[in-house]
């Protein structure tokens, strides 16, 4: 999903109007109840997953939650999206990928925290945070590693916090599409509550709304040049 930022707010506008007319009055009622719950408030990032499946879980679980924004770090993994797995989402998702420097990760956090985001690592550290104690006042960027590894060098040189899901068991992690999928259910339950600006602004509404019409309505983008040729 990508946004044409150059079209100014009234034409975006209009133009979500009438593309409003090629959709049935059901389906525009479950675009309204989507974007009035989705935030941007916390992202998901994600540093050389290399599994699709997993990925595609992780996708499929932020729509479920309502995270609009998931950035890929691609260093050395360029990542697939599953469908089979993803089932849709990341057609209703912003999804942004990092793989042009040598310094992705590190340029990729310093670009969110720039944003406002705190930078939080998800590691088994000894002296993170369980998910529950971890405060939701401030924009989040939560970040995964590795199926192997976990978290790089740079995510750990760059994070703001660290933060762990309590186990009992003996074995010693979750997979990460589980451990993705815990961790948000915990942060937007407790932000829904607390966080005032929790909700996507006005303007992010219409960017997202917007493209999601142009892009899931057959030949979307004729219909678009079609009304912007005849004004």
């Amino acid at each position: 999903m990508h946004f044409d930022f150059s079209m100014d707010n009234q034409l975006k506008a209009e133009l979500t109007e009438y593309l409003c007319t090629f959709i049935s009055d059901k389906r525009r009622q479950r675009f309204d109840e989507v974007i009035n719950n989705r935030t941007n408030h916390i992202r998901v990032v994600l540093e050389d997953v290399y599994q699709a499946h997993n990925a595609s879980a992780v996708l499929r679980s932020c729509d479920c939650f309502g995270i609009q924004h998931v950035h890929f770090i691609e260093n050395r993994n360029v990542l697939k999206i599953s469908d089979d797995v993803a089932m849709g989402s990341s057609n209703w998702l912003t999804v942004h990928r990092h793989r042009h420097t040598q310094n992705n990760s590190e340029q990729t956090l310093l670009a969110l925290k720039n944003q406002g985001y705190k930078i939080v690592a998800t590691t088994p550290h000894e002296k993170s945070l369980t998910i529950d104690k971890l405060p939701v006042d401030g924009k989040i960027a939560l970040v995964f590693g590795t199926e192997i590894d976990g978290i790089s060098e740079k995510v750990y040189a760059n994070a703001d916090a660290f933060v762990k899901i309590p186990m009992f068991g003996f074995t010693e992690s979750f997979n990460i599409s589980v451990s993705a999928a815990l961790c948000m259910y915990e942060l937007t339950k407790r932000s829904r509550e607390v966080v005032p600006d929790y909700f996507l602004s006005e303007q992010e509404k219409l960017d997202i709304y917007y493209d999601w019409l142009r892009t899931s309505i057959d030949k979307g983008d004729a219909l678009v040049k079609n009304y912007l040729d005849k004004k």
